[in-house]
């Protein structure tokens, strides 16, 4: 004997938050995209007084700098946003 349970139809609310936060998901690999594809420019750039592999290389860092980052800059707005939520 099997059951069936049948899934409650998406609300408005449910659809917008799954469509802000898929966008701000793709906004922020664009980034990321962005800064790798012009690693080597912004080794020029930034790090000019540098040979340029020594400049390729901190460009990188600061690359994964961000990546290192991220999960506490989320930890921090998660915490912030249950502490003092909307209104």
């Amino acid at each position: 004997m099997s059951t069936s349970i049948k899934a409650a139809p998406m609300t408005a609310e449910e659809r917008k938050v799954i469509f802000a936060s898929s966008l701000g998901t793709v906004f922020e690999w664009y980034d990321f995209y962005l800064y790798g594809s012009l690693a080597a420019v912004i080794a020029k750039q930034f790090f000019s007084g540098l040979d340029a592999g020594s400049a390729f290389i901190f460009a990188l860092l600061a690359f994964a700098a961000g990546f290192i980052v991220r999960p506490f800059g989320a930890f921090c707005l998660t915490t912030q946003a249950l502490v003092l939520p909307l209104q």
